[in-house]
């Protein structure tokens, strides 16, 4: 035998799944001779860049975790005293372990399909009752990207609820102690839409002008303060004028919650609660309102229905008020939340209960207390007369320099943000070892010092108090579920029993169209957890964070290259915020050429409904384009509405491959048409995983395209989140890419900010990074080679018996493909039906009713075998098999396995079965389920009756109780 001692096994190997002898077998199948074949055979050749991707070759995994490892190196973690809305936390053991590392949890996919989603949604239950209870609000929605996006949709809901009287008022008022990096996203959305900020101290408003509608606080401000609203909030309610609160979750396990004031909504981060920093992210951001406005809070709400049994189980509530369904009618174009982090910060709630968190709580304002008391007595003025973990310490240019050396000497980071002052902001992580340090920073330049043997015994007797009425009186957090699981075992049982609820890619493939399921390697996620990575704060001097800068440098080059763009930006903290984004960055380079008049969008009918919901945000008009037979944009239409709105259009929107599965021939066409119009081309980027080292929306023609790094390059859907949609950008829309206030970002003529973080969701950024350098040049072309020979084989083995709705001129589709089942309705089986029966054939169902309403979008990705994919097709080809016995009259057309799917263990173990199938049938209809069977834990879920009976906080203990006894 003879070795080569220079080579190891290739990671391509690894993330791809079929081997050579199943790619000879499908190749059989499909009806080609190669692969290339194929290649030539659905690509169109106008658009194919037959050139090498300029990339660094791959690297083996160990190769790359130790060269990361270097990288990380660079990073210095200093203690961090900064504050601005991030803290360094505990992440407990138990829920990193079982959560954030655990591949059940970050390989799920948004819970659309509730019967097999029940361990998360009961996760994000919990979430939503602890924000409501500490806020002191009735309702919560499951997360929102980042508390500054929070506070930009709870201006934007208020401005569309404007009463009569109030319906041309267009003035928003802003503290001028919100956070620096909320106000930035607050101007950003407010531009577009006519929405004018009032930036102020709150104590100078005049809130009786009837031009206000609205306004927002900081509790605590930016620099520390708790401030009393309650007259503020009193006048704003006698003028009909919106309050929004922003606060610090933590800070309310102490003080009265801004719900109890008066707020109309209240929003904020749950960083941390258990949350790494991650140098700005990915965290669940929070938005609590009122009963009342229900159906508009933006993003998702999980609320409590029944099932088919009449059991209790959760589900998405109120999804009509979802952007594929309202469209450009849509005030905001959320369609996904922080699920991960909210699972992680209900789970950090649910284990240290409500007196767990007060404890915690306490011993970060006694901190504050005991650094407030040594540093007055050393001569220093510290300006907050309330406040509950920062401190502002008043100090002029000289004496910041003087400490900033001393403190960073030490490996302290303080917050010098503020003109004429130090803030110090205390967190979990603090000890009292800490605070002597700081107090030892300080003495240096005081008055006098304070002994470490005094700060020492103090620590162990501090009355927490406030100074006013602020002390919170009102209880929180007392259902059963967060008294029951202080102790670890009891923890790891209940977040195991969750776990085990859920389908996730750790059970099967998950061939959902347009969401890209692809692997999430191991490898590509061990470096998030790193503190190098995990414990850098967003702010921390350019400096200490020069291993974050490589890899961002680095990849911003490689995603550049991939698409063909001159430079991306990674802020966008999701796809829709990359649309939205591009929008917003075309209208600049548009009104900086004088033609700022520009505000028509053309959207093909076949859109993501984030699309339009994205160009109405930005300040547009959508012009809807029809699609022709085949699926494709009809260009004799888009030619027509392209000259027809010449003076006026700003962009074109499209997704390529097209949402329908197809490479358009025509697209580079349409790129023409629109660019001689005076318009510029936004492509989305949601099917980016045909196009990597094919051809790229640069080669196209398109201007800006966002990339969905939770679809294409690796990152884990989180269950419905993180996610990240960094935006390419041609070089004349370069200088307008989005800045930050406090990062030095700016390309010469930035649109201010589009996320809370100068570099997004900058802690998972090492995934998508790790999957570019361990695959390379080769490995991301094959990979999308596979991602296109796996569809075709799906569709070649089932288009016998069921209809392809759209492929390409070759007959080919691309990556994904739709298979129609419309003809079934005429027998009484609808998509539905056929979606839930999968699940007792252990699969998560393909993308259901979109982007054509009775359908399936199908994608398999390059990660699934052929094992996989057969077992895949057989469920399917033996589903058609029970719909023609309906159809045949064989089953009954209302008692037969499909319309009863879901199967619950409990419901086939059952000492009565009434229904014309057996038992067998119901579980078992193939032999491989036998060997590894996926129960759905609840039976069909109903949703009209959860909207009916919304109800979105923890169930009451009583309501299980009734269920066992009925």
């Amino acid at each position: 035998m003879i070795a080569n001692l220079n080579e190891r096994t290739h990671f391509q190997h690894r993330h791809n799944g079929p081997s050579n002898d199943d790619i000879s077998q499908m190749l059989d199948t499909v009806g080609v001779n190669s692969v290339d074949e194929l290649i030539d055979q659905t690509v169109p050749e106008n658009i194919r860049n037959r050139a090498a991707l300029n990339i660094p070759e791959a690297l083996d995994e160990f190769s790359y975790v130790r060269a990361v490892k270097e990288m990380a190196s660079k990073n210095k973690v200093f203690k961090s005293f900064i504050g601005l809305g991030y803290y360094n936390c505990v992440t407990p053991a138990v829920i990193q372990r079982n959560i954030l590392e655990n591949p059940g949890w970050y390989t799920a996919y948004t819970p659309y399909q509730a019967e097999i989603a029940q361990g998360r949604l009961e996760a994000l239950v919990n979430f939503q009752t602890m924000v409501s209870d500490l806020t002191g609000m009735e309702i919560a929605n499951a997360s929102l990207l980042d508390e500054a996006t929070a506070a930009a949709e709870a201006m934007s809901m208020q401005f569309a609820l404007r009463k009569k009287d109030k319906k041309t008022a267009n003035k928003y008022f802003v503290d001028e102690r919100v956070f620096p990096q909320t106000l930035d996203v607050l101007k950003t959305r407010a531009l577009p839409i006519g929405i004018e900020l009032v930036i102020d101290k709150y104590e100078n408003i005049d809130i009786s002008a009837p031009e206000y509608f609205g306004l927002i606080v900081q509790y605590p401000n930016a620099e520390g303060s708790v401030e009393d609203y309650r007259e503020l909030f009193s006048m704003a309610q006698e003028n009909q004028v919106f309050i929004t609160t922003a606060t610090d979750l933590m800070s309310l396990v102490l003080l009265t919650p801004p719900g109890e004031m008066g707020a109309d909504v209240v929003v904020g981060t749950t960083q941390r609660f258990g949350v790494p920093m991650g140098f700005g992210g990915p965290h669940a951001g929070f938005f609590a309102t009122r009963e009342e406005y229900k159906r508009q809070i933006p993003g998702r709400i999980i609320g409590v229905s029944q099932d088919s049994h009449g059991n209790k189980a959760y589900r998405m509530a109120l999804q009509t008020r979802e952007q594929h369904i309202r469209r450009e009618k849509a005030t905001s174009n959320i369609c996904t939340a922080q699920v991960l982090l909210g699972v992680i910060a209900g789970a950090y709630a649910v284990y240290h209960g409500p007196n767990g968190l007060k404890r915690i709580a306490s011993r970060i304002h006694g901190l504050a207390q005991l650094a407030s008391k040594y540093l007055s007595e050393m001569g220093f003025e510290q300006e907050n007369q309330t406040y509950f973990d920062t401190l502002k310490i008043k100090a002029d240019d000289s004496l910041k320099e003087k400490i900033r050396t001393e403190a960073e000497s030490r490996g302290i980071n303080f917050n010098y943000y503020n003109k004429g002052s130090i803030g110090v902001a205390f967190d979990e992580t603090h000890t009292v070892a800490e605070l002597v340090e700081v107090v030892s920073v300080f003495g240096k330049f005081g008055s006098s010092d304070i002994a470490e043997p005094t700060v020492i015994e103090a620590a162990n007797h501090v009355e927490i108090k406030f100074n006013g009425d602020f002390d919170r009186t009102s209880g929180f957090m007392e259902h059963p579920v967060y008294q029951k699981y202080q102790s670890e075992h009891e923890m790891l049982r209940y977040l195991k029993r969750l776990e085990n609820k859920d389908l996730s890619l750790a059970h099967s493939m998950i061939s959902l169209g347009s969401c890209t399921m692809k692997l999430n390697a191991t490898s590509e996620m061990i470096p998030i957890t790193w503190p190098e990575f995990a414990q850098m704060h967003p702010f921390a001097p350019v400096n200490q964070t020069e291993g974050y800068r490589e890899l961002i440098s680095n990849l911003t080059e490689w995603l550049s290259e991939i698409t063909g763009f001159y430079t991306t930006s990674l802020q966008p903290n999701s796809g829709a915020q990359g649309e939205y984004a591009g929008l917003l960055v075309i209208k600049a380079y548009q009104a900086d050429k004088g033609e700022g008049h520009r505000n028509i969008t053309l959207i093909p009918t076949s859109a993501h409904g984030t699309n339009p919901a994205s160009a109405v945000m930005a300040g547009n008009q959508v012009v809807l384009v029809k699609c022709d037979e085949r699926g494709n944009i009809d260009v004799t239409d888009l030619r027509t509405k392209a000259e027809q709105y010449k003076d006026s259009l700003s962009s074109l929107m499209i997704t390529y491959p097209s949402t329908h599965g197809v490479f358009e021939e025509s697209v580079i066409e349409i790129c023409e048409i629109i660019h001689q119009n005076g318009g510029q081309v936004y492509m989305d980027g949601a099917n980016m995983n045909a196009q990597v080292g094919l051809t790229s929306p640069g080669h196209i023609g398109a201007d800006v395209c966002h990339l969905n790094l939770h679809k294409t390059f690796a990152i884990p859907h989180g269950g419905g989140g993180p996610g990240i949609g960094p935006i390419g950008v041609a070089e004349h829309l370069a200088p307008y890419l989005p800045g930050s206030p406090l990062v030095d970002i700016d390309n010469g003529k930035a649109i201010s900010s589009i996320s809370a973080a100068p570099f997004g969701s900058a802690g998972v950024l090492p995934i998508s990074y790790g999957y570019v350098a361990m695959m390379g040049p080769d490995g991301l072309l094959n990979a999308t080679k596979m991602a296109i020979l796996n569809a075709n084989y799906i569709k070649a083995r089932l288009e016998t018996k069921f209809p392809i709705l759209y492929t390409g001129i070759n007959g080919r589709c691309a990556h994904e493909m739709i298979v129609d089942c419309r003809a079934f309705k005429s027998f009484g089986i609808e998509v539905e039906d056929i979606a839930k029966r999968l699940m007792d054939y252990g699969f998560h169902a393909p993308t259901v009713s979109f982007p054509v309403a009775g359908t399936l979008m199908i994608e398999p990705t390059e990660s699934e075998t052929k094992e996989e994919l057969d077992r895949f097709c057989d469920a399917l080809l033996h589903i058609r098999e029970e719909i023609e016995a309906v159809e045949n009259g064989k089953m009954d057309a209302n008692d037969n396995v499909l319309k009863n799917a879901p199967h619950t263990a409990d419901a086939v173990l059952s000492d009565e079965w009434n229904h014309g199938y057996s038992r067998a049938e119901a579980a078992y209809p193939l032999d491989y389920l036998r060997n590894n069977k996926f129960w759905p834990s609840v039976g069909r879920v109903d949703n009209a009756y959860g909207d009916r009976h919304l109800f979105c906080s923890c169930i009451p203990v009583e309501e299980f109780e009734e269920v066992v006894e009925a």
